[in-house]
């Protein structure tokens, strides 16, 4: 599930450092990238993401998604689960559903993931009721993560604890870091690198 399409005159993700992900039942995944070498293994979040399917009663959204005509919106695949966040918030992808959403998979001690940190600090704040950011922490403690966030002032945004992997698996996240983005009908158009430039751009064609 990968696309290298933009908006016209718009950013294209560049190549950045590979790592392998080995999807074991621990949630164990290697790091192998440029940025930095990664622990050998991740703990389990209290709770790992899983489709909206299967999730339970207590898990399901706290409100129905909207369009912006104010008709209920349609979840696509892509937005069809739940985690929790760092700071143990239960949280659904399929509230956002209607709207365009940026996935960003980093982790706590990749520096190009802390350089394009502050971008995300900068603009999601502006752009969280059209475009909304959504941070997915991986490959490290929650310690570090929650430091990572701390250090960077990305309070203000939405940070899925992923330790287990679960997301990084769904959506075959091979480097860090990677911003997925999927469109308002759902469709993943962008998957890769992006600096702060580049990401700036997408967002704001995005919200328009």
């Amino acid at each position: 599930m990968r696309s290298s399409s933009s908006p016209s005159n718009g950013p294209e993700g560049r190549p950045a450092a590979r790592l392998a992900v080995a999807a074991t039942l621990a949630g164990t995944l290697l790091a192998a990238s440029a940025c930095a070498v990664g622990p050998t293994s991740a703990q389990p979040a209290a709770e790992v993401a899983v489709p909206v399917a299967t999730a339970s009663t207590s898990a399901a959204p706290s409100s129905v998604a909207t369009t912006p005509t104010g008709a209920p919106a349609v979840v696509p695949d892509a937005l069809r689960f739940t985690a929790r966040t760092l700071d143990g918030t239960a949280f659904s992808a399929a509230d956002l559903a209607g709207r365009p959403v940026v996935l960003w998979f980093w982790a706590p001690w990749c520096a190009t993931c802390a350089s394009q940190a502050w971008t995300v600090a900068e603009i999601a704040p502006k752009y969280r009721d059209t475009v909304p950011i959504v941070g997915v922490a991986g490959l490290g403690e929650q310690k570090a993560m929650r430091s990572f966030v701390t250090e960077f002032e990305l309070g203000g945004t939405t940070q899925i604890d992923d330790r287990a992997g679960a997301l990084w698996r769904r959506f075959e996240i091979v480097e860090q870091s990677t911003f997925l983005i999927i469109d308002r009908e759902g469709k993943v158009v962008h998957q890769g690198f992006l600096d702060g430039e580049d990401l700036t751009r997408w967002v704001a064609a995005l919200a328009g």
